[in-house]
């Protein structure tokens, strides 16, 4: 029997080839959507699961708070931690802990020239580690000894992609590397490249005790933020009386300000974590929500699909049903014959949607910007799971036709009174309102995403960011011993307008700085502002306007060590609504007294994702400088970084000439907003396109049904518009109906998805009428194009056999 239906299936696919290419087109497409979206699910939840003791690694999480009592501050929200925080939480948890077994510690991010003969490249994905990065992460070793590998001063561990960049085919191992035009690190070790799905990467470590060496105090300092803190545990590690032991270890400590530590769990640090300074990237839960759920409504409107096409032509497979019914089929029978025709097609969609899935994924991977493999639908689990979606998506999508067809009288069937069912006509319009209303839903949701993308690229951030080059020489300091004479050198150039020397701009990394400014009261009250390291050119060259007081100036010498600039939140936060106020108030920063000479207006230095926050500007024209700016007035920019090029090379010949643009670097903050949209966009088309083409089938069904009485209608004078808009009208109203029901569905959703920015779009009318409207455009061209074919066939042919 499952041989014959197997061959009965066959041949209707091939009897109705229109339906059939429509159906099995539409289940592949939608089940090729469902595979990528799969994979990048999958890809998501498997950062950081490839290390072996991944459940006994925790971080530790920090949050400085200010006040005079910490015993009456609340306590700090999870945004208000932060995962960079001091050096003596490492040795402190190994000395007050037993249940701790091993700490390893990481400085910032760090950018740093390295030399191997003629090679030399700026490296910006460098870390100093402790020797027991290697016991607590299961990074391989290819070369080297995992435990001594950086226990000596002045060594460095290569991955194996930095190995081949600077030494070739020849052995690594044993070679020296030039830091910074200064020290020699020998290469004591070669590890695999950090896996793509891990919350940090890397290029190179190298040993921490160097760094110690170099800077110990700070290794005491629980005040200075420099460091990311790992540790193992064991195994009947307890959380919960773990972190209630956190406020006795600060007081033990003598920690002299409100501070409060937490942790985290290793496989949560991707997704789950809400502190801030990450050592690199993190995921989106809210993302994996909604892809999945855009993968369900592609397969739910793939197999509305099926079920309206298998539905429609009940009446084409009656006299079928009856004559088996009179030749002794039991419905059971008949169940699973249509139940089998579905899984056959669901499987070969299904094995057409892998191939489909196949040959998009690079495309894929550019939209997404993840590198996912393949081999992630290759391993037993998935593969049970591919089978067990097609046969589901087979029995999902043939199960109520199955029930419709088996269940027709074969005496009313076979004298030719059988009629279509009402009920089936309702459930069919029913179901073409609910796969148009999750089209609509993503349309709006596309039109969403992207309109608030160009808000933040458009938006005014209070500063120039266009026609700014940002020259990166990492601290070199013949550079900053130089940066008067080379400024002014740039400055001849003749497209060069002005020129800046500081740490950072905006959008870059930035540290904070206790700061004590004198409140309106009279007393020194402290907060940590956000801090930028500057010099007497950097506010008028990006342009900032002052709200009050003046600008750094050579005129007052006294500016490097006794005055401060803030800005309005800054001055606000310390208890300032009229900015004015502010000046001349007294403050107290790093070692530096002095007042406050200056308030610039709020410029949004960080991600549209935040409000501007407290910020403090600091005069350091030359020790605390990483880069320069150069702000040029030009239309041919190749030419201006022909002679920047040149002109740095006789300037500085020891760095590489290392520059970028900084409106390009601050708008790569939304690189990850930007693939969402791209990927949200891509699979709503995919969505739409498949509830368009089953309309189309539909829509061809139907017309086909009503070609004897189009020609009658044709013969007594109807005009091929009024055919057309008869043929259209109910389809019509069943989309008009979708936009209704979707709209505010869609906005609500979307609504929560635009709460992650600080500055986001108000959502009018336009969000709500012009998608509607492309929907209507679609389906109208869809059902338009069929009836008007319709319409002008000749009624001759469709009356013939009357």
């Amino acid at each position: 029997m499952i041989r014959n239906y197997v061959l009965i299936a066959y041949r209707n696919l091939l009897r109705h080839k229109g339906f059939s290419l429509i159906n099995i087109t539409g289940l592949a497409v939608g089940i090729a959507s469902c595979l990528l979206i799969a994979m990048y699910v999958q890809h998501e939840l498997s950062y950081d699961r490839y290390h072996t003791n991944l459940n006994q690694i925790y971080r530790v999480i920090h949050a400085y708070q200010h006040g005079e009592d910490a015993a009456t501050l609340p306590p700090p929200a999870p945004g208000d931690f932060q995962v960079w925080g001091n050096a003596p939480v490492g040795a402190a948890l190994l000395q007050d802990f037993p249940e701790v077994v091993k700490v390893v510690q990481f400085t910032g991010r760090q950018s740093l020239l390295l030399q191997h003969g003629e090679k030399r490249f700026q490296e910006n994905d460098l870390f100093f580690a402790d020797s027991t990065v290697f016991e607590v992460f299961s990074w391989n070793l290819i070369a080297g000894s995992p435990k001594d590998a950086l226990a000596r001063p002045h060594t460095i561990v290569l991955t194996e992609r930095m190995a081949q960049k600077y030494f070739g085919d020849d052995e690594a191992l044993g070679q020296t590397i030039i830091v910074d035009n200064g020290d020699s690190y020998t290469v004591t070790g070669v590890m695999e490249d950090v896996p793509v799905n891990s919350h940090f990467t890397f290029d190179a470590l190298l040993s921490m005790v160097t760094f110690r060496n170099n800077r110990p105090e700070i290794f005491d300092w629980w005040g200075y933020v420099d460091f990311y803190t790992y540790f193992t545990v064991t195994e009947n590690f307890n959380r919960a009386e773990f972190e209630a032991k956190f406020p006795e270890l600060v007081k033990r400590h003598k920690v002299h300000f409100p501070y409060v530590m937490g942790i985290e769990h290793l496989p949560d640090v991707y997704l789950h974590s809400q502190a801030v300074r990450q050592p690199g990237t993190t995921g989106s839960l809210m993302n994996i929500y909604i892809f999945s759920t855009i993968a369900v409504f592609i397969l739910v409107i793939a197999c509305i699909n099926f079920m309206n096409l298998s539905t429609a032509r009940a009446m084409d497979r009656a006299k079928e049903v009856g004559v088996r019914k009179v030749a002794g089929a039991y419905r059971t029978s008949l169940v699973k014959q249509f139940l089998s025709e579905s899984v056959l097609i669901s499987v070969l969609a299904t094995l057409i949607g892998l191939a489909l899935a196949s040959v998009t994924l690079p495309m894929f991977e550019t939209l997404s910007g993840k590198r996912i493999s393949f081999d992630l639908l290759y391993t037993p689990k998935a593969m049970g799971m591919l089978v067990v979606v097609a046969l589901a998506t087979g029995l999902l999508a043939g199960s109520y036709p199955a029930m419709v067809l088996s269940g027709f009288r074969p005496s009313l069937v076979l004298k030719g009174l059988f009629r279509s069912s009402s009920h089936g006509v309702i459930l069919r319009k029913a179901l073409v309102v609910f796969q148009f209303s999750l089209s609509v839903m993503l349309i709006i949701g596309t039109w969403v995403v992207y309109t608030q993308l160009d808000h933040l690229r458009n938006r005014d951030l209070g500063f120039h960011d266009e026609q700014m080059v940002v020259i990166d020489f990492g601290w070199d300091g013949k550079v900053q011993r130089d940066i008067a004479g080379i400024k002014n050198a740039f400055r001849d150039l003749p497209s060069v307008v002005s020129v800046s020397a500081q740490r950072t701009v905006p959008g870059g990394f930035f540290p904070k700085a206790y700061t004590e400014i004198e409140s309106p009261d009279g007393k020194m009250v402290g907060n940590a502002p956000d801090l930028f390291e500057i010099d007497e050119d950097f506010i008028p060259n990006f342009g900032i306007q002052m709200a009050a007081g003046r600008n750094y100036s050579t005129e007052f010498p006294s500016d490097t060590l006794q005055a401060m600039i803030i800005n309005e939140a800054a001055a606000k936060l310390y208890g300032y609504q009229d900015p004015r106020e502010a000046i001349g108030k007294k403050f107290s920063q790093w070692g530096r007294d002095g007042v406050v000479v200056g308030v610039v207006r709020d410029f949004n230095y960080r991600s549209l994702h935040n409000v501007v926050e407290p910020l403090a500007l600091r005069l350091e024209p030359r020790w605390s400088s990483a880069s320069i700016c150069l702000r040029v007035n030009t239309n041919d920019l190749p030419a201006t970084i022909a002679a920047a090029d040149k002109l740095w090379q006789q300037l500085a010949p020891q760095r590489p000439f290392l520059y970028s643009f900084l409106d390009e670097d601050f708008h790569r903050q939304y690189k990850e907003d930007q693939q969402f949209g791209k990927v949200f966009s891509a699979f709503a088309g995919l969505a739409i396109f498949i509830a368009c083409f089953g309309l189309f089938g539909l829509v061809t069904y139907s017309t086909g049904q009503r070609t004897k009485e189009i020609g009658i209608r044709k013969v007594l004078g109807a005009s091929v518009t009024g055919i057309v808009a008869l043929l259209s009208r109910d389809f019509i109203r069943l989309v008009v109906l979708a936009i209704v029901i979707a709209t505010p569905v869609a906005l609500y959703a979307m609504g929560l998805w635009l709460e992650d920015f600080a500055y986001r779009i108000e959502i009018g009318m336009s969000l709500v009428i012009l998608p509607g409207l492309i929907v209507m455009f679609l389906a109208l061209m869809v059902i338009s194009w069929q009836s008007v074919r319709t319409a002008l066939g000749n009624p001759i042919t469709s009356l013939r056999n009357e």
